[in-house]
């Protein structure tokens, strides 16, 4: 350092932490900015020290205005200049470490402030970063760049300056569809190869071998969703839809959902949700079969980005330049969420569907594009149930009564046929029972679906399990919240091989048990099924975020990582009651199914 010395116990002249220590405001502010301004050109050991402190600060007081005026931008662009250019530089004493800690303290400085982000901008940080962005280090650099220059794009002031670089939606396209790959092949695969420095800057030499890859998931899944997060800030620009919107690159965006360790990111649901909100992206997005697939699958989930899909899916509706490509598949997954009366800021959403269903088919006439009759008959139906709610408010309670009477015997005829195998005779009962069940018995109707849903997992019909378990999730109050019909869609994913849809599903199911009063899940004291953790297992291993890059790099034997450990058609979860409130009360029986698997079920006396 070449400062001058301010105390005399010091036994480095110019020490950082000493000007730190200054008493006077004036002399403090003077000296900081002159170590900002020197620092670049000092070649000393020991210069990662400081830089680690920013570092801390940084991250500590994003908001902290003090060093942003004092010339810190430029301090840090030029540091990675100097890693980029002088390798010699960058690989003595520990200075591999500055280029990383640098373009972190941008970001960090940048994320909250877009004062901050325009002095950063006019200090010159862009081109540097854009360096980073393209891997003329490591992808441990590339997560950093990504996230500060996702920061800058992210205000209206700056966001021209990083569109202006041209390369960084390409960049960060590929990188969104590459980045597991790059993390997996180098750095998650050979233990014994990784760079050290990589290593501590993951787990800041608290851990061996199984944290750092564990941290090595957490940061690949930040790589790209942060990339994600960039190209969303490109995406509100019509003009950038173009180059977003190219096949290859939409048909990935569903799968690029960040894994369980970053679940609070929206990544490619949000991406995709930012391109359906303008015309030029839905065209191309409803020209993708397997996009369409995928945004019914989150419509129907329980997760947080559920209302995405659901307004990706509105939104191709609506529009009648889409409408037609999308209504058969998109109509059936929304109608199943028909009965929801509200998902966070979506109010009357059940009625918002049926409003954009019904303007489909009126639109579509009875030309070419005319809507299927399957589809027609469905929204009669859902018309028809909220007449019936409408016409029941009229009812004496003691006709109510008799219809939710009726409605039980009929279910308990079903129930009968279920438990002696007559699996298609319990399902036309619990059809008939919800014919006659009044529409404001939600609990009841619950039920009817979720053991519908069961029977139809049984005669090896998954959709029309998801739809019912669907129902039954869109009618609970509250939403989402009810646990055998979350575990018997989760079955019915890992059928269809939805590896993903079933994990979540299966551990929203195990959250419910451990909160649930229900005696057939509590009775459990909260220790989770054998069943469900045996299938969560599974679908961790399907649904992991570095699968895809193990097999292409040989990391997983295909054959060996097949076997299916959890069977099908078995439901080892305990089967819905007449009435949930007194399940206590029914004898457990066993039945087997075609498939001569034993299944547990519970029948009310």
């Amino acid at each position: 350092m070449s400062m001058d010395k301010l105390i005399p116990d010091c036994p480095y002249p110019g020490c950082f932490f000493c000007v730190m220590k200054e008493g006077n405001p004036n002399k403090r502010r003077t000296s900081i900015m002159k170590f900002f301004r020197e620092l670049p050109s000092q070649d000393d050991d020991g210069q990662v020290l400081p830089i680690s402190g920013l570092w801390n600060t940084a991250m500590a007081h994003p908001n902290d205005p003090e060093f942003i005026e004092l010339g810190i931008f430029e301090c840090m662009a030029a540091l990675i200049w100097k890693g980029l250019k002088n390798r010699r530089w960058l690989s003595h004493d520990q200075n591999i470490y500055i280029p990383y800690y640098a373009a972190h303290i941008i970001g960090s400085y940048t994320m909250n402030m877009e004062d901050f982000a325009e002095t950063a901008v006019n200090a010159g940080v862009i081109p540097p970063l854009v360096e980073l962005l393209r891997g003329r280090l490591t992808w441990v650099e590339q997560r950093v760049a990504v996230r500060a220059l996702g920061h800058l794009a992210t205000y209206a002031s700056t966001f021209p300056a990083v569109a202006s670089h041209g390369e960084i939606l390409e960049l960060c396209i590929q990188l969104a569809m590459s980045s597991l790959e790059i993390v997996y092949s180098h750095f998650y695969l050979f233990a014994d190869r990784r760079l050290s420095y990589h290593c501590d800057l993951l787990t800041r030499g608290m851990g061996g071998v199984e944290m750092e890859s564990r941290k090595a998931e957490e940061w690949a899944s930040q790589l790209q969703c942060w990339s994600l997060q960039l190209i969303n800030c490109f995406a509100f620009k019509p003009e950038f839809l173009s180059t977003i919107c190219k096949p290859e690159f939409l048909v990935k965006l569903p799968g690029l959902w960040g894994g369980l360790v970053n679940e609070t990111s929206p990544a490619g649901i949000g991406l995709l949700r930012t391109i359906c909100h303008h015309k030029l992206g839905r065209g191309p997005i409803s020209s993708c079969p397997s996009v369409i697939e995928a945004l019914c699958n989150i419509a129907r989930s329980s997760d947080d980005w559920q209302y995405m899909a659901i307004d990706c899916l509105l939104w191709l509706l609506q529009d009648p330049n889409t409408s037609h490509k999308v209504i058969e598949k998109a109509a059936p997954a929304v109608l199943d969420l028909a009965e929801i009366s509200s998902l966070g800021d979506h109010k009357k959403l059940g009625d918002s569907i049926i409003n954009v269903i019904q303007e489909c088919i009126q639109s579509h006439g009875t030309g070419r594009h005319s809507v299927s009759n399957r589809i027609k008959e469905d929204v009669e139906e859902i018309l028809h149930s909220k007449a019936r709610f409408k016409w029941e408010k009229s009812l004496p309670k003691e006709d109510l009564h008799i219809k939710q009477a009726a409605a039980l015997v009929v279910k308990l005829e079903g129930n009968s046929l279920f438990s002696s195998g007559n699996i298609s005779g319990a399902a036309s009962k619990y059809s008939e029972a919800l014919a006659l069940c009044p529409v404001r018995s939600k609990k009841e109707r619950v039920v009817l679906y979720s053991n519908r849903a069961q029977c139809y997992l049984l005669l090896q019909q998954p959709w029309g399990a998801i739809s019912d378990a669907t129902r039954a999730l869109s009618l609970h109050n509250p939403v989402n919240r009810h646990a055998k019909s979350l575990w018997r869609r989760a079955q019915a994913y890992d059928m269809l091989g939805l590896a993903k849809e079933s994990l979540l599903d299966a551990i929203l199911f195990i959250n419910e048990c451990s909160q649930s009063t229900d005696p057939d899940l509590s009775s459990r004291q909260n220790k989770v099924p054998d069943y469900a953790e045996r299938l969560v297992k599974k679908q961790m291993r399907a649904a992991w975020l570095f699968r895809d890059a193990a097999i292409k790099h040989g990391g997983i034997d295909l054959e060996a990582d097949g076997g299916d450990v959890y069977g099908q058609g078995t439901d080892d979860s305990e089967w819905e009651t007449a009435s949930e409130s007194d399940a206590g009360n029914d004898d457990q029986k066993e039945f087997s199914n075609n498939d001569g698997e034993m299944i547990n079920i519970l029948q009310e006396k």
